[in-house]
């Protein structure tokens, strides 16, 4: 069968591509992974305009591989590197050799090691970012690797918001610059004199207004931290304050009907009941007390009785029957005793012999996330409840450690959650990987309790939105969506101190230099701000002065070469300042394909000026830049735009 003309023709543009001169300044960037972490990252260095013109992409992803969310090879403008190694052959494939940066983003933490390592050997000074997840190994790697390197786990950064959503609070984000530390909170929640600037205005009409110009208004602000705990630790301590004592009646029930299968717990009713019922007529018929009565049966059911030709018919049948009753409560006895203990041992090593709970946090999945999520909920002392079907997930041996039960077992089965008290939690945290069986696990969950608060994980976007809007289950978060500014500000060396996530959306805190003769040189602090897009927050003056922060600032001072500014902004706002600061660039004329490239997108030729200190080398198809600094990006299977308005419902869901 040939081969259809659309593939002919992008093979043929990313041929001729590959062979072109590497005369080309505009930034190359290597991005090793496949999932929607990769993605966001790539898609932010296409639609990049630093230097104009945007950034030269290459992805490196398996040869065949099945993308849980959006595809990361789908991108219009990037040139795709398969290979299932990376390995220095694969790198000297993708053109790392004089590439400005490296993003190794595969859940692998050995994996992304050693393609450091294989890639340090193709170009030490290339710089890198790694994803990880173990922490030792993080610091380890910054003493291997002679290349500059930075090591960040996107599920460290994502866990506060699921903790702040289990607790129904906003996210506890806090972080130090300089001679402060700062936190995310509500209006209501802190001093008029702390706050530092609007974050978010909610509401159910407009949904998110991002850095509004009325700072009044907001209702979620950046605060100074004056020694006041968080919303998120106060909320845990009433949690615990408020947790009623466990009911003990419901408890010894629970432990009975644990004991043994319904079987022979009815086996050993009906006996039970024939036995008690054979007690009340002797004790009518020989006309003696009920203790007495008590004494009779027992003695003939357990031990038997001699024989007495002389009591009367009934006596004798009563006799009779009572004795082979007894003859049956025996082994009913031994089998409740033996498939007791074998249930008990079974049920303690499955983790499904629990006490009952009321108030806790049911976490589904001990993954990166999910591990995260338990431990921060330990720090404030909120009980929790583990479940995952694994007998030894990522976050067993912390789960011993911190004395969280682990429940192993399907959770989407009645059994394993009401085995974790699910009807009495407080909520509940789904962070496994699988999309399905998270949505299976919620809406069972759902059942048991129908205003159960819970926290859904789902990697699809698209999917997640149908998914509120049929079974109204929350409100999507994207733990790759709010760790992607992170990776992006250390792949293109920007100072980004923390990032605050708000609904879906993120906010990056960056510190960005003034350079010599840009935009911003000369101008008044007035020109930074931008609503909706860029808040300034502090000052540093050139030279290593003290930092001016908010109260202090002046918007007619004069902002001058080797400024550092420190601001709360959007993505495309942060990328508008840093072009403003940057040193001004010589235009030259950078070639570009006509007609089609990857993904069959028209690409004219633009003009893009050089940016001093970076250069590439190697293929990459260029991605158009877009005309506006607040322009939508159309990439397919992205998720919602910054500033669609934002759906909330009863429960919280999270899209990673």
């Amino acid at each position: 069968m040939a081969e259809p003309w659309r593939d002919r023709a992008r093979r043929a543009v990313e041929w001729n591509w590959r062979l072109r001169s590497v005369g080309d300044p505009r930034p190359h960037y290597v991005i090793c992974g496949r999932d929607a972490l990769a993605y966001y990252v790539a898609r932010a260095m296409l639609e990049s305009e630093l230097p104009v013109g945007g950034a030269r992409v290459t992805v490196v992803v398996p040869e065949r591989y099945r993308s849980n969310g959006p595809d990361v090879a789908g991108l219009r403008g990037v040139r795709v590197v398969r290979s299932d190694r990376l390995d220095v052959a694969t790198f000297e494939t993708a053109g790392l050799a004089g590439a400005t940066g490296l993003a190794l983003l595969h859940q692998d933490d050995v994996g992304n090691l050693h393609a450091a390592l294989c890639a340090q050997a193709v170009d030490q000074r290339v710089r890198q970012v790694l994803r990880m997840f173990n922490g030792t190994l993080a610091g380890g790697v910054r003493k291997l690797l002679k290349a500059p390197v930075e090591v960040l786990s996107d599920a460290e950064m994502a866990a506060p918001a699921f903790v702040a959503a289990a607790l129904n609070e906003v996210d506890p984000s806090s972080f130090q610059h300089r001679d402060k530390t700062l936190r995310v909170a509500r209006r209501a929640d802190v001093r008029p004199q702390d706050v530092v600037c609007a974050l978010a205005h909610l509401s159910e009409a407009q949904g998110v207004e991002l850095l509004p110009a009325e700072q009044a208004g907001a209702d979620l602000v950046l605060a100074e931290a004056t020694g006041q705990p968080p919303g998120t630790e106060v909320a845990a301590r009433r949690l615990v304050r408020a947790r009623r004592r466990r009911r003990p009646v419901a408890v010894v029930v629970g432990a009975v009907r644990g004991f043994a299968t319904r079987k022979i717990g009815i086996a050993v009713m009906v006996v039970l009941a024939l036995i008690a019922v054979l007690g009340a007529l002797i004790s009518r018929a020989e006309d003696v007390s009920p203790l007495e009565a008590l004494y009779l049966t027992l003695v003939t059911t357990l031990s038997g009785a001699d024989p007495d030709t002389t009591k009367a018919a009934d006596a004798q049948i009563m006799q009779v029957v009572l004795n082979l009753a007894g003859l049956a409560l025996i082994p009913l006895i031994t089998a409740v005793v033996v498939d007791g203990i074998v249930n008990a041992r079974l049920a303690l090593h499955t983790g499904r012999l629990q006490p009952a709970r009321v108030g806790h946090v049911v976490v589904i999945g001990l993954g990166n996330v999910g591990t995260r999520v338990m431990a921060q909920l330990r720090e404030y002392d909120v009980e929790v409840v583990a479940i995952d079907k694994d007998p030894e997930p990522r976050g067993a041996a912390l789960a011993r450690q911190l004395e969280v039960p682990l429940i192993v077992g399907d959770a989407a089965l009645p059994e394993t959650l009401v085995a974790a008290s699910v009807a009495d939690c407080q909520a509940l945290v789904v962070a496994s990987t699988d999309d399905v069986a998270n949505l299976e696990a919620a809406l069972a969950a759902r059942d048991l309790r129908a205003d159960l608060r819970v926290v859904l994980r789902l990697f699809d976007g698209d999917f997640a939105e149908r998914v509120e809007e049929t079974f109204a289950l929350g409100v999507s978060r994207s733990v790759s969506y709010l760790a992607a500014p992170a990776f992006i500000g250390a792949l293109t060396e920007r100072a980004v101190i923390s990032t605050i996530p708000v609904d879906r959306h993120a906010l990056p805190v960056a510190e960005v230099p003034v350079a010599a003769g840009s935009e911003l040189d000369g101008r008044p602090l007035d020109a930074v701000n931008r609503d909706g897009q860029v808040r300034l927050i502090a000052r540093t003056p050139a030279g290593g002065a003290r930092t001016i922060w908010w109260k202090d600032l002046d918007p007619r001072q004069v902002i001058f070469a080797g400024d550092r500014l420190t601001v709360v902004a959007r993505r495309r706002g942060l990328d508008w300042l840093t072009r403003q600061c940057a040193p001004p660039a010589h235009p030259v004329q950078v070639p570009r394909p006509g007609g089609v490239v990857h993904g069959g997108l028209p690409t004219p030729a633009a003009a893009s000026p050089s940016v001093p200190g970076q250069t590439g080398s190697g293929a990459g198809a260029a991605h158009p830049a877009s005309p506006g600094g607040d322009a939508p990006s159309a990439t397919n299977g992205s998720q919602a735009d910054e500033h669609e308005p934002t759906r909330r419902h009863d429960g919280i869901s999270e899209v990673g």
